[in-house]
């Protein structure tokens, strides 16, 4: 069924086009985003600026006389037409497609516009990003004119019809070709389209119906966002001229680079430095995680330069599932630059105890490399 817009409004069909807009200025005020948080009012605000738009575009209100919806993809096949839009009713509108014009006028442009997304940038630290938090952001965009509540006019005024189109919105011109006599129509040059003129703006935002202002949002990011995602915070962003409905502001995350840990996704990296003689003989090495707690990872004997050890459920949470990714530890055996003289004795009778004080051919397989290059030909 299709929306009753009118209903929205809290009036009663026919309403007057004056009736409608001390209606919409009326909710706006108690309901906008920046004067009531609570979120059903958001939802509210956003239906009340949807039944305005619908019922100040003449075009939009006549499909809604029709018992039609103007914002359902096929609303303009409820007038009959053949192009399957509710702009192509009849032959002055035919002409005016191919034409640029015609004698049948499409009535003026509502003043009310959506307004514009915005994008903002919040730069968050590795532990922000994994577990999630709540941020304060600082905004410059605009807002809904408190003294005209979207209007445009200075208190106790009102908007006048359009001298120039007579509140057409537009303007016709003859021209002669050799087809004769073509009428065509542009947008009054007056009105700007819209049958009307301001005479007394509004002295706070000069008839736009915003104006600028700086304003704090809380913005809620959740656990396991990454680097270049972006949150949207619908009704947030730009409010349009005319104080129409406010597009969303996006917020784009940005990770700052950490100290010890990297990211990969849902999985975390960090690298140990592991001294050669732990790494022959095996070690119990402790380690702070990400969240500040200390745990101990065993390091078995033998353990070789390059080695990944995994501490499984470590990672990053898993962004809209449940779980969490691994931490990653990889190890860098450090090898003695500089041995004093009883260090050095030390390492020589090691290696002669291993057979190791004449270092030859890698003994991966028998017979060394060459014997690996000749065992094809035998």
């Amino acid at each position: 069924m299709a929306t009753d817009y009118y209903g929205v409004l809290g009036l009663a069909r026919g309403a007057s086009d004056s009736d409608i807009k001390k209606a919409y200025r009326r909710l706006a005020r108690d309901l906008h985003p920046d004067v009531n948080p609570d979120p059903e009012a958001k939802e509210r605000f956003q239906e009340v600026s949807r039944a305005y738009q619908a019922l100040t575009d003449p075009d939009k209100r006549r499909i809604v006389d029709l018992g039609g919806d103007p914002f359902d993809s096929g609303a303009g096949a409820a007038g009959g037409s053949p192009f399957g839009g509710a702009g192509f009713g009849g032959l002055g509108d035919i002409m005016d497609a191919f034409f640029g014009g015609g004698v049948g006028s499409r009535g003026p442009r509502s003043r009310v516009r959506a307004g514009d997304d915005a994008l903002i940038g919040l730069e968050l630290d590795l532990e922000q990003t994994v577990f999630g938090t709540t941020e304060e952001i600082t905004v410059d965009t605009a807002v809904l004119c408190g003294t005209c509540s979207g209007a445009g006019t200075a208190p106790g005024t009102h908007p006048t019809t359009c001298i120039t189109c007579s509140g057409r919105g537009e303007v016709q011109s003859v021209q002669r070709s050799f087809l004769g006599q073509v009428v065509s129509s542009r947008p009054c040059p007056t009105c700007a389209g819209t049958g009307q003129v301001i005479p007394d703006p509004c002295p706070e935002c000069g008839s736009e119906g915003r104006v600028r202002a700086r304003r704090t949002i809380p913005v809620k990011v959740p656990a396991g966002v990454e680097d270049g995602m972006r949150i949207r915070l619908t009704g947030r962003g730009e409010v349009g001229p005319g104080g129409g409905p406010a597009g969303d502001l996006y917020v784009e995350i940005r990770e700052r680079p950490h100290e010890v840990f990297t990211r990969d996704g849902e999985d975390l990296h960090c690298h140990v430095a592991l001294p050669m003689t732990a790494a022959a003989l095996g070690t119990t090495l402790p380690l702070t995680l990400l969240d500040g707690e200390d745990t101990d990872v065993d390091v078995r004997p033998g353990t070789q330069a390059g080695t990944v050890l995994t501490l499984r459920g470590q990672g990053a949470p898993r962004l809209r599932a449940t779980g969490r990714g691994n931490l990653l530890v990889h190890v860098d055996v450090q090898t003695p630059t500089r041995l004093d003289a009883e260090q050095e004795k030390l390492l020589r009778e090691l290696a002669v105890l291993r057979g190791e004080d004449r270092p030859g051919p890698s003994s991966e397989a028998p017979g060394g490399l060459f014997s690996r290059v000749r065992n094809p030909f035998k």
